[in-house]
């Protein structure tokens, strides 16, 4: 089943009219930077949609709206929650990216570095590292660079990213947020 989608504009109107239920599942240090207003954090690798739904109890009927940083992880997070038999749950196109677009109201924390960012400098860095060395301690160093990029290839074509999963769970990406102040997008 096709994950459904609902924009960031229609979102901001159900949160006029309602308190829908928004979760965001980006990492807490994610969150902490910039966060649509009404969302709540529940990152993606914490996220047992079976579980979540039975403690929801009398709301398990209405709808969930997921949102995160540009749309791949709230479509990974409706799959979840589809895969446990909950059809009701909407991905917010674009994410926050797109909520902070629109001038829509965001809570504003400290600053922090992406996972996708993290991610990009971490590959970057193992490519040219093992560039570097190939090419002057031992040919054999090359490998290293080969491997970085047979995960990236991987990571495109499947739409998951192992090193991000892993980046996600470490201390510095699993801090709890501690927002700052609200104010309206760009």
């Amino acid at each position: 089943m096709a994950v459904a989608e609902i924009s960031p504009q229609q979102l901001a109107e159900l949160c006029r009219t309602g308190s829908p239920e928004i979760l965001d599942v980006r990492t807490p240090a994610e969150y902490e930077q910039v966060h649509a207003a009404p969302a709540r954090l529940l990152p993606l690798q914490e996220l047992d949609a079976e579980k979540y739904l039975r403690e929801r109890g009398a709301d398990r009927k209405e709808p969930i709206y997921v949102i995160c940083r540009s749309g791949a992880r709230g479509k990974q997070a409706c799959e979840k929650f589809i895969q446990a038999g909950f059809e009701n749950v909407f991905n917010v196109q674009g994410g926050t990216m797109a909520w902070e677009q629109a001038g829509l109201p965001v809570v504003r924390g400290r600053k922090t570095i992406s996972v996708e960012c993290q991610v990009r400098i971490i590959s970057g860095g193992l490519i040219l590292l093992g560039s570097a060395l190939g090419a002057f301690v031992d040919i054999a160093f090359v490998s290293i660079a080969a491997v970085v990029g047979a995960g990236l290839l991987y990571s495109g074509l499947t739409d998951s990213c192992p090193m991000g999963v892993m980046l996600m769970k470490m201390p510095w990406n699993r801090r709890k947020p501690q927002a700052t102040c609200v104010t309206q997008g760009a």
